[in-house]
């Protein structure tokens, strides 16, 4: 998983989830009777829900045309990168984060080509962002989903808490750039003309008004799967796409390597040298409860494994996480994601849709950006859980 590859084969991180899950089958150390009960089937179905929702915008070409009305406002490069970071932050807040990144990249490529732009600190911002806004909201990535769903925390006294690191987050982030960037931000560009594109305002205004209905449901009802549910029903219902059309849309990789991580972590944290383990690391004080550890564990695990199998094997091992410390792997899993190309699933969808488009993002550039606004982002986000007294 910290390779994204098997070497010598073709395996994704998705293949090597499915692949361990199969030998776990096959040598008799998960029966398929348990697979169902590992699978956590309400927190893949809220996320199924949610994509669906943002497949429909998508379709609808909403992404294509906040981004090229962006492409085409008449402003400075420096302003224009903070536009980016406020959309992809706004977006991630109310659709999921991987979701954004696929759609909003190649045309945010084509766009800023088109003015004689540098696409890269923009791609960069636009990872960064999408990682930070989706902190905000326990609807924002799948992690956060996971954290709510098996926390039952309130999406709203959530939101209050993390809303602040959120925004403060996004400010670091365009600073940043725009001081590691300065010189590719200071070229003289302007917009090239108009581009037509298919975006249905009755649609996009369609899958808005779905979005916000969610975000009042989930604030109102205590059952977040069937809200979601709900409010994709009435999206599948409509005229304009079929059913195949929206579900094409759907991550499905992504659903599959969540769902097979639930099930291995699952089998190995029920193995009894697991529980002695977690039983001997609670004896000792030693779980990461506390502001220091919890930071710690995050920023490591997040950038080896990944966010979203980080947060699936703390909730696997330890399921009886204090919920104050739900807040904070929330927050932290999160914004340790923006350090390294590895760090979260959006950075790498960003840097292989701008491969796509023939705009080169490494490791080193993620690094730039990632490493100081990962330091600042971290170091507030950990002061404003110990204010609030949350976090000690």
């Amino acid at each position: 998983m910290a390779r994204g590859r098997v070497p010598g084969l073709a395996l994704d991180r998705t293949g090597i989830t499915l692949a361990a899950l199969i030998v776990l089958l096959l040598i008799g150390a998960l029966s398929p009777d348990h697979l169902t009960s590992a699978l956590e089937l309400p927190t893949l179905l809220l996320l199924f829900a949610l994509m669906l929702i943002a497949a429909h915008f998508e379709l609808a070409h909403g992404f294509d045309w906040i981004a090229d009305h962006l492409n085409r406002l008449p402003v400075s490069p420096r302003v224009l990168l903070g536009l980016v970071i406020g959309a992809g932050g706004l977006l991630s807040m109310m659709l999921v984060n991987d979701i954004v990144a696929f759609a909003f990249t190649p045309m945010l490529c084509h766009g800023l080509r088109r003015r004689g732009l540098d696409p890269r600190p923009y791609l960069l911002a636009l990872a960064g962002s999408v990682n930070a806004g989706s902190s905000a909201t326990l609807i924002g990535n799948p992690q956060n989903i996971l954290i709510g769903q098996v926390g039952h925390l309130s999406f709203l006294v959530y939101t209050a808490v993390a809303i602040v690191p959120a925004l403060v987050t996004l400010t670091i982030i365009y600073l940043v750039i725009a001081w590691v960037w300065r010189e590719a931000l200071s070229a003289e560009a302007s917009p090239d003309g108009n581009e037509d594109n298919d975006f249905s305002v009755w649609l996009g205004l369609k899958s808005l008004l779905a979005t916000l209905a969610l975000i009042i449901l989930l604030a109102l009802v205590q059952d977040r799967v069937v809200a979601a549910l709900g409010v994709a029903l009435v999206l599948l219902l409509g005229r304009r796409f079929s059913t195949r059309d929206l579900l094409s849309e759907v991550d499905g990789p992504l659903l599959v390597m969540i769902g097979c991580l639930f099930a291995i972590t699952a089998t190995a944290t029920g193995l009894p040298a697991a529980q002695h383990t977690v039983t001997w690391l609670k004896a000792h004080h030693l779980l990461p409860y506390g502001l220091g550890s919890l930071a710690l564990f995050s920023v490591v695990a997040s950038n080896t494994i990944g966010n979203v199998p980080a947060v699936v094997l703390l909730l696997k091992a330890v399921p009886d996480v204090p919920t104050y410390v739900l807040y904070g792997l929330a927050l932290f899993s999160t914004l340790s994601g923006n350090l390294l190309l590895t760090g979260s699933l959006a950075n790498i969808i960003v840097a292989e849709r701008g491969a796509q488009a023939k705009v080169t993002l490494g490791f080193i550039d993620f690094a730039r950006v990632g490493l100081p606004a990962t330091v600042l982002s971290m170091s507030f986000a950990a002061f404003w859980l110990w204010w609030l007294g949350i976090l000690r």
